[in-house]
This record gives structure tokens, sequence and C-alpha cells, in this order.
């Protein structure tokens, strides 16, 4: 019934996507342009160098051997790869210090990225919230700037965490399933390691599911809501796999979507899945809080009967 109430009401805000699409773009261009700046002025040397174009030169020619067949060529390629790619390594020991401050720069910015674009989903949350509670049409702007100082603390607090979560879980599941089961065949550890990503992803929306609803539906302070969230045990099973169907959702969405439309399709699909995450939080909230809500103009869920739907 959640992951259900969740789609009538993605459906029912579906505007708000192409808010966040023009939003996204606007951010993503100026961060992907600093990105590129940084990587031009630092890593300039090392992509031009003698090293790095043997290596592409070699990669160009295994594929094209390939492709005509010259089993000759084919049969040598690995030792003379693997003399390139050793003569690429002692070339990078050269520039540790450009790299090192380069991939600082790229995480920064990064981190950047992902405090501007939060402060779209929170204005966006706020609009979700005013159309489940009371069914209005809250302005983009005015929840932008109404909410942005409580939304850049959220963001402040919410950013690095989730970020050190991210990195630990792929650099956990990298270590679990392709070092110490590495005897295993590729395509299972593969398909294990996405599996522990997901169910550790769908674990951390679990967890922070009552974090942001709390401080938009209910004027929580940031901390506070947060330690709400995190101490929240009512309805973690049904949270946990709502959330695990819908990261496996947006996964064969967006994947099916790339694939057929040579990725265009990825501008609508995108901001979609960040939608349906954030209707899924509220979702939640609304029901674990037993608080009635809209689902469409003349449907109101009533979360403490369960059945209280009008206009039917």
């Amino acid at each position: 019934m959640r992951f259900k109430n969740t789609l009538s009401i993605v459906i029912d805000n579906f505007v708000n996507v192409f808010k966040m699409l023009l939003y996204r773009l606007v951010t993503d261009v100026i961060f992907f342009s600093l990105v590129y700046v940084i990587l031009t002025l630092s890593l300039k040397g090392i992509v031009k160098s003698a090293e790095a174009t043997e290596i592409f030169r070699l990669i160009k020619e295994f594929f094209s051997a390939l492709v005509s067949g010259n089993v000759e060529y084919l049969s040598g390629f690995q030792a003379l790869f693997n003399s390139a790619v050793a003569a690429f390594w002692e070339m990078l020991k050269l520039h540790i210090g450009s790299i090192v401050w380069s991939v600082v720069g790229i995480c920064l910015l990064y981190l950047c990225g992902r405090f501007a674009n939060g402060l779209c989903v929170f204005a966006v949350g706020h609009a979700v919230n005013d159309r489940m509670q009371v069914y209005a049409h809250a302005k983009f702007s005015t929840a932008y700037f109404k909410n942005l100082g409580k939304a850049a603390l959220y963001q402040i607090i919410y950013v690095p965490m989730i970020f050190v979560y991210d990195v630990l879980t792929v650099l956990l599941c990298y270590f679990f399933f392709f070092y110490a089961l590495s005897f295993l065949p590729l395509i299972i550890t593969i398909a294990m390691a996405v599996t522990g990503i997901v169910c550790l992803q769908a674990l951390k929306f679990t967890v922070i599911s009552a974090w942001l609803p709390a401080v938009i539906a209910d004027d929580e302070r940031v901390c506070a809501a947060m330690r709400k969230s995190f101490a929240r045990k009512q309805g973690f099973g049904k949270r946990f796999v709502g959330f695990l169907v819908v990261i496996y959702m947006i996964i064969v969405l967006n994947v099916t979507v790339a694939v057929c439309t040579l990725g265009s399709g990825l501008l609508l699909t995108v901001p979609v899945s960040f939608l349906l995450l954030l209707c899924m939080q509220f979702v939640n909230y609304f029901e674990d809080e037993k608080k009635k809500y809209f689902i469409a103009y003349d449907k109101i869920v009533n979360a403490e009967k369960k059945a209280d739907v009008i206009g039917e």
C-alpha cells in the first residue's frame, strides 16, 4: 500500500520533475565545467604524455585486431599492454602531487554539487508536503528561498555523512565480493556486489526516512529530527522492503531508458528517481505518524484507519 500511494503522489507531483531537471541542468553545467578546468590544468601533462598515448594506441589496435581477427597480434597483446601500463604507473609517480590535489578538488566540488542539488530536493520536499497535507500548489521559488536556512543546515550535516556512508559501502562491497570472494565466477561476484550495494542503500534510506519529513512536515529542528529518525524502530521492515523495491525499480528504469534512448531519456528518469525516493520518505513518515494525507485531489488516506479513502 505504501508503494502504491508513493506512485500516486509521484504522478500527482510530476510537474516538480521538470523543475528539478532545469535546476540540475544549471548546477551540473557549472560544476562539470569547474571539474573540467581542474582536470585540464592539473592532468593535461599526464593525458598527453607518451606513456598515456601508447596505452590509447594499444587499446585502439586491440579492437581493430579483434574486429579483423588478427590472432597473431592478439596473442602478444597482453605482454605489450602490461609493459605500457608499467611505464604509465612509473610516470604517474612523478605527478603524484597534482593527482592528489586534483582528487581533493573534485571531491570538494562533488560535495558542493550535492549540497546545491540537495537545496532543490528540500524545496521539492516542501512542495510535496503541502500537496499531501492540504493539497496546495507551493511555488518552487517560494519554497526554495523560504526554507533556505534550514535546508542549508540540513545539507551541511546530510551531505558529508551520506558521502562517507556511500564510500564505505563501495569499499566494503569491493573488499568482500571482489577480494574475499574472488574465487567465485566474475558474473556471480558482480551480481552479489550489486545486491549488497542495493541492500545497504535501502538500509540507509530506511534509517534516515523520517529525517527530512520531520523537518518539513512538523517543523522540527534538524538535529532533533535526525535523532528521531535514527531511533525510529516502528515499521522498520516495511520501510526497508519499500526502499528495496524502489531502488531496484530505479535501477531497471534508468538502465532500460539509457539503453533504449541512448542516454537522452535520463534527463527525465534521473529527477523522477529523486522524486520517487523523496515521496517514499514522506509516505513512510505520514504512515508511521498516523497522519492523513492526500494522494490525489479526491483521495485522502487515513493512516490510522488504513482504509479511509474518500471520493470512491
